[in-house]
């Protein structure tokens, strides 16, 4: 049997590889990128930082974008509630750029569709949703755990301009982004406002607009301007308002107090003013060295109120301080006295070079109110408005006074006065119906019927005497006497005690009595109700 060969197997020779397979490039390159990325997230990643709200409405996590100056500077990453459960607190990423941004006092707040003092913000959120905006501070500290503002800034920080306190009674009409104006422009806003810790006035934040802010001085004078300012007193009626937008929204307004010999001085930021009512207050120069007196007056006060101007000649020198009620308990005489605020420095007066007005000291106010006095300067009530009965006092010079003098005895001193327009009238008419009641009607209708029965028993006698007579002139004188007869009948028929002429002389005389009556009537009823003669009479409620 023969062997079969076995073939040759060929050998082949391995070299060991000096370098690893190109297959490893591929992961080791990702590894590469997952870690550069890596590091470049990292090093671009912006501070995290939380925000404090009373509320998260309009708030999405994922959603809500962090916005400064419309820039998009981060989105809100989770929201959760406080430790306490009365707020929320919203997570939010920035990126690095806005890290500048976080001073210690940067304000966050939340952008929705807004109606604030009239004006009307956010609408662009209507589309887009609502998102945080920033209001950077200026401290140098910086801070990741702010409090959210409940109302967004009406300024904000990058705005030119100062801000200032203002004090008043109450807020009025005023709210967040109310207007302030200067001379009818609108120069700046309503910041803030609260009550004072004593609860007994307002505190009100403006923010006035460069360059406008510089006409703020030391003089400046800040009055409401809310709407329409209507007062109705004893100058008539006045209807003012500051603008047109003023009526919708309200307002502050301010400007210098006139007529100062000097300019005021420059303030500061956050310095404090007074917050006047109205314009005619605010603008109303300061009164010093007042004077007091009092007026007793011989008619009613009724219509006189507290704050009456006290007037001479047409200016304004002083106002009604009180009224009150005097009652001497031995006489038992009753009296109202009538307190007034005389201010002397408004009679001043000036010189051509415009040099500060001059005031007067006691003495000499003493020494100016005799020689008025002297002259006939006496006090006197007087109707102001028809329409609502209000009174004033008006001091005026009357010649046919009787003599008076001021007793500075009294404390305050006492002026004398003179009595009303209407008490003039009243007294008039009622002397008048005094002197009419005085006729004696009666006794004159009697003797007028005697001097009728002499004048008849007269004609008798002279008709005998012209029987008598020749029988030529006897028809002549008869016809006479017959036709002079007659003309007495007729007038005995007029004149006679129960004549109509006779009637009505009397009644005449009756109605021009009760006319005299009636107009005492009015005149009292004009004093107590001077509306009247525009409105009517009221009707009785019964």
């Amino acid at each position: 049997m023969t062997e079969r060969a076995v073939p040759q197997i060929p050998s082949v020779a391995v070299l060991p590889r000096r370098l690893p397979s190109l297959v490893w490039l591929v992961p080791i390159i990702a590894a590469l990128i997952g870690v550069w990325l890596v590091a470049v997230t990292w090093l671009e990643k912006g501070p995290t930082i939380t925000i404090r709200f009373g509320t998260a409405e309009g708030i999405e996590a994922g959603k809500t974008k962090i916005r400064y100056k419309e820039v998009d500077i981060g989105d809100v990453r989770a929201i959760g509630l406080s430790d306490d459960r009365k707020s929320v607190v919203v997570s939010a990423q920035l990126i690095k750029s806005a890290r500048d941004l976080l001073a210690q006092d940067s304000k966050f707040f939340v952008v929705r569709p807004r109606i604030s003092g009239g004006t009307v913000s956010g609408l662009s959120t209507l589309l887009s949703g609502a998102y945080i905006g920033i209001d950077p501070g200026s401290a140098h500290e910086t801070s990741k755990s702010f409090v959210g503002l409940e109302n967004p800034p009406v300024v904000t920080g990058d705005v030119p301009g100062r801000e200032f306190n203002l004090h008043g009674e109450e807020i009025g009409s005023l709210d967040y982004g109310t207007p302030v104006f200067y001379r009818h422009i609108n120069v700046g806003h309503v910041t803030r406002y609260s009550l004072d810790p004593n609860g007994t006035s307002v505190d009100v934040g403006v923010f006035v607009n460069a360059p406008y802010d510089r006409f703020v001085s030391s003089k400046t004078r800040f009055w409401h301007a809310s709407g329409v300012d209507l007062s109705v007193d004893a100058n008539g009626v006045k209807l003012s308002t500051e603008s047109l937008a003023s009526l919708v929204e309200g307002g502050v307004a301010f400007q210098d107090l006139p007529d100062l010999p000097s300019a005021g001085e420059p303030v500061s930021s956050a310095t404090s003013f007074t917050l006047y009512p109205n314009r005619a207050q605010a603008l109303r120069l300061p009164d010093q060295h007042g004077q007091r007196f009092v007026m007793y007056f011989p008619e009613s006060v009724r219509g006189l109120n507290l704050g009456a101007p006290v007037d001479f000649r047409g200016i304004v020198i002083g106002e009604v301080r009180s009224l009150d009620v005097e009652y001497e308990s031995g006489g038992g005489f009753i009296r109202f006295p009538v307190e007034i605020e005389v201010f002397p420095d408004r009679l001043r007066s000036r010189v051509r070079n415009g040099s500060a007005p001059r005031s007067y000291s006691r003495p000499q106010t003493k020494l100016i109110v005799d020689g008025l006095v002297a002259h006939g300067m006496r006090g006197e009530l007087k109707t102001g408005n028809f329409l609502t009965g209000q009174l004033y006092i008006a001091l005026d010079f009357y010649p046919e006074a009787a003599r008076a003098a001021v007793d500075w005895s009294r404390d305050p001193p006492v002026v004398p006065t003179v009595p009303g327009g209407l008490g003039k009238i009243q007294d008039a008419v009622s002397r008048i119906a005094a002197k009419l009641d005085k006729v004696p009607l009666d006794r004159l209708s009697a003797e007028l019927s005697q001097t009728l029965l002499s004048v008849d028993e007269t004609l008798k006698s002279s008709r005998q005497l012209i029987g008598q007579l020749d029988s030529q002139v006897a028809p002549q004188a008869t016809r006479t006497f017959n036709e002079a007869e007659q003309a007495l009948r007729s007038a005995n028929a007029v004149l006679g005690q129960d004549a109509p002429l006779q009637r009505d002389v009397q009644d005449a005389l009756k109605q021009v009595a009760e006319s005299a009556r009636a107009l005492a009537v009015l005149a009292d009823y004009l004093e107590r109700h001077p509306e009247s003669l525009l409105r009517g009479k009221a009707k009785d409620p019964r």
